[in-house]
C-alpha cells in the first residue's frame, strides 16, 4: 500500500477532476503542473503513473462512447425502416442516419434521371448552400458519376485534388460553395443496376475506413429497397388503374408486394431484437417455404433452417457476389451477403431455383438482412476479442490489477479464474503474425481460453490438467491451420490467475529447449523434456520425474519384493558388464540376465537407447539421493 501525504493525493485529485471535465488539453496540463508540484521523486512517479491512467480511461471511454452512438444509430435506422411505409420519410431517415452514423458535416442522395440523362439530389442533410442543394448532374460527371460507372463505392480525401474522376464547373462550383473537402460515396442497386447514390462528406479533409465504407454501404442496400418497394408499389397502382381485366394477376402481384413488406419488417425486426443467423434463416425458411444454410465468407457453416446441411456453393458465391442477385447453382438458388463490395456471407435456398420475381427479390433482400446482422456481429466479437487480448496483457504483465478485478474481467469474457490452466507459448515474426494469431484466436475461443501477442511470443491461455496433452494437440492443429511447423511450448498446469505471469516464463523456457532440441512442429511440456523438463521448470518436480521414468520397477520391487531398481543400479556401476554386475550383486550371471528382461517388458525395450540410458540414470541417481 502507498501512503500518501496532502501534497501527491490533492495532485491526484486535480488530475481526475480534469478526467471529468473531459478536456484533453487541460488535463495534459494539470499532469504537467502536477508532477512539477512534487517534491520528492516517489511522488513524482505516482503522479505520472496516475496521468497514465487517467488518458488511457478517458480513451477507453471515448471508444465505448463512439461504439455506442455507431450502433445505437444502426438500430434507429433499422427501426425506421420497420415502422415508415413513406418514401421521403424514410430516404430522409437513412441520410440523417448516415449523417450521425459516420459523423460527417453532410450526408446526401442522388437518383438517376433517365429520361433526362442527368442526376439530381433527392434528399440532403446538413447542407446550407442553396446551389449544391440544387445542382444537377450530367451522367458520369463528378465522384457520382464515377461510383455509378463501376458499381463500387470510392472516397476522396481531397476532392479538388482527386483526378479519378471528371470535374465540372458546376460540380466544382456547388462542392465549393458547400465546402466540401472529403467525399464518401457508395452506390444504391436495384436488380444489378445502379439508380443513384449515397455520399457522406465532410468539410475537412478526411480518410474514410473500410468499416464507415461497409456501414454506409449497408445503409444504401436498405434505401435501395425502400425506392424498389416504393417502384414497385407505383407499378401496381397503374397496373390496377390501367389493366382492369386482370384482377387476379394484379392481385397476385399485389399480395406478392405485401408478403414481401412483411417479410422484410419481419426480418428488420429481427434484427432490432438482436436475433441471430438462425433466427433469420428459419424465418426466410418459413416465408420462402424452402431450407436455409448460411455460410461465411470463408465457407464455414453459420446456420440452417428446414434442411440438412449443404456443401459451399463457392462458385456459386462469387458470381452472385459479382452481380449482386440471386443465381442459380443446380437445384439450389445461393444470394451473396454483401457489405459493399466486400464480401461477409452467403445464403443458400435448397432444391428451389422456380421463383416468382417478388419471392426472389425477398431473397435477396434477406442477403442484406444477413450482411448486417453479420457485420454488427462482427463488430461485437472484434470489441470482444479486443478486451479477451487486453485481459490476456495484464495477466503476464509484472505490474497486475487487483485480483478482483482480474476475476470479474476473466468471467465476463468466459474464463474460469479458479480452474487449473495451461499457459502455451510459440514464436511469432512479424511476417506470420497475420496468420497465425486469427488461427490461434480461433483455437482458443473454442476452447474457453484467451490468446494474443506478448513480445516476441504469441501466448494462449487454455484451461486443462494436461500440459503435454494440450500443447502437443495445439501445435498439430496451429501447423495444419497455417501451413507451417509450429512449435509449442507449455508451463505444468497453473491454478487460478495471479501464477499466469510465472507459467508464462517456464512455458518460454521450454519452447526455447524444443528449439535447441531441433524439434519442428511439436508441443512440449517440462514433464514432456526428461530431466531437461526439470531444469528448465520453475517447480522443480524431482519425485514427479523419479516416477515417470522408474514407477513400474518401483512398483513391481514394492509389490513382489525384488531387487529390479538395485540390480539396474549396479548394472550401471559395473558398465554394464554382465559377470562383473553378477559378482557385485553376490547372484549368478543368469540372475541378472533374467532381471534385464523383466525391466525391459517394464519399461520396453527402448530403455536401452542412449537416450533413454541418460534419463534412467539421472532418475536413479535423484532416487539415490531423496532417499
Amino acid at each position: 500500500m502507498i501512503v500518501m501525504g496532502d501534497e501527491p493525493a490533492e495532485s491526484l485529485v486535480r488530475v481526475f477532476e480534469s478526467l471529468v471535465d473531459g478536456g484533453g488539453e487541460k488535463l495534459a496540463r494539470t499532469i504537467a503542473r502536477a508532477r512539477a508540484d512534487q517534491s520528492e521523486e516517489r511522488n513524482v512517479r505516482l503522479v505520472e503513473r496516475a496521468g497514465e491512467l487517467a488518458l488511457r480511461l478517458r480513451d477507453i471511454l471515448e471508444q465505448r462512447r463512439r461504439r455506442e452512438s455507431e450502433l445505437t444509430a444502426l438500430f434507429d435506422t433499422a427501426g425506421d425502416l420497420a415502422r415508415v411505409r413513406d418514401q421521403d420519410a424514410v430516404l430522409g431517415a437513412i441520410v440523417h442516419r448516415a449523417r450521425t452514423l459516420l459523423g460527417t458535416h453532410v450526408a446526401y442522395l442522388s437518383l438517376n434521371d433517365d429520361e433526362s440523362g442527368t442526376t439530381y439530389m433527392r434528399v440532403t442533410d446538413g447542407c446550407t448552400s442553396a446551389l449544391f442543394q440544387q445542382v444537377r448532374l450530367g451522367m458520369g460527371e463528378g465522384l457520382g458519376g464515377l461510383v455509378a460507372q463501376t458499381a463500387r463505392p470510392y472516397a476522396s480525401p481531397s476532392y479538388f485534388e482527386d483526378t479519378r474522376f471528371t470535374h465540372t464547373e458546376e460540380i466544382d462550383a456547388a462542392v465549393r460553395d458547400e465546402r466540401l473537402l472529403a467525399i464518401l460515396g457508395v452506390p444504391l442497386t436495384v436488380g444489378g443496376s445502379v439508380i443513384g447514390v449515397l455520399y457522406a462528406a465532410d468539410r475537412n479533409r478526411r480518410s474514410f475506413s473500410p468499416g464507415e465504407i461497409a456501414l454506409l454501404s449497408s445503409l444504401a442496400d436498405h434505401a435501395a429497397i425502400a425506392i424498389d418497394n416504393a417502384r414497385l408499389l407505383q407499378e401496381t397502382r397503374q397496373a390496377l388503374a390501367e389493366l382492369h381485366t386482370a384482377h387476379e394477376t394484379i392481385s397476385e402481384h399485389n399480395a406478392a408486394l405485401h408478403r414481401a413488406e412483411r417479410a422484410h419488417d419481419r426480418l428488420t425486426d429481427l434484427v432490432l431484437r438482436g436475433g441471430t443467423l438462425t433466427d433469420v434463416a428459419e424465418a426466410v425458411s418459413g416465408v420462402l417455404g424452402g431450407g436455409i444454410v448460411v455460410h461465411d465468407a470463408e465457407g464455414n457453416r453459420l446456420a440452417c433452417a428446414g434442411t440438412s446441411p449443404v456443401p459451399w456453393p463457392r462458385s456459386a458465391v462469387r458470381r452472385s457476389s459479382g452481380s449482386g442477385k440471386a443465381v442459380p447453382h443446380g437445384n439450389h438458388l445461393v444470394c451473396a451477403a454483401l457489405a459493399g463490395p466486400e464480401l461477409l456471407g452467403s445464403l443458400t435456398l435448397v432444391g428451389d431455383t422456380e421463383l416468382s420475381e417478388a419471392d426472389r427479390r425477398l431473397f435477396e433482400r434477406a442477403g442484406v438482412v444477413t450482411a448486417l446482422v453479420l457485420l454488427l456481429r462482427r463488430r461485437s466479437d472484434e470489441a470482444r476479442e479486443r478486451e479477451r487480448e487486453e485481459l490476456l496483457s495484464e495477466l503476464l504483465s509484472p505490474s497486475r490489477p487487483e485480483h478482483d478485478g482480474l476475476v470479474t474481467r476473466a468471467r465476463r469474457v468466459g474464463v474460469d479464474p479458479a480452474g487449473s490452466k495451461v499457459v502455451l507459448v510459440a514464436s511469432v515474426e512479424e511476417v506470420e503474425r497475420e496468420r497465425l494469431l486469427p488461427a490461434a484466436s480461433r483455437y482458443a475461443a473454442r476452447r474457453a481460453g484467451l490468446a494474443g501477442t506478448h513480445l516476441d511470443h504469441l501466448v494462449m491461455l487454455l484451461p486443462g490438467t494436461d500440459a503435454g496433452g494440450t500443447a502437443k494437440d495445439a501445435a498439430r492443429a496451429l501447423s495444419a491451420s497455417t501451413g507451417r511447423s509450429v512449435n509449442i511450448g507449455a508451463c505444468d498446469p497453473v491454478v487460478g490467475l495471479t501464477e499466469v505471469a510465472h507459467g508464462y516464463e517456464e512455458a518460454c523456457r521450454c519452447l526455447r529447449a524444443l528449439s535447441a532440441l531441433g524439434r519442428t512442429g511439436a508441443g512440449a511440456a517440462p514433464a514432456d523434456l526428461g530431466f531437461l523438463g526439470v531444469l528448465l521448470g520453475e517447480r522443480g518436480d524431482l519425485d514427479g520425474y523419479v516416477e515417470r521414468t522408474l514407477g513400474p520397477l518401483l512398483e513391481h520391487d514394492a509389490r513382489r519384493g525384488t531387487e529390479l531398481l538395485r540390480t539396474l543400479r549396479g548394472y550401471f556401476s559395473c558398465d554394464r558388464n554382465l559377470t562383473r554386475t553378477a559378482r557385485s550383486l553376490h547372484v549368478h550371471v543368469n540372475t541378472v540376465s533374467q532381471r534385464l528382461e523383466r525391466i525391459s517388458c517394464l519399461l520396453g525395450e527402448q530403455w536401452r537407447s542412449p537416450e533413454q540410458l541418460l534419463e534412467i540414470q539421472v532418475a536413479l541417481r535423484l532416487h539415490g539421493l531423496r532417499h
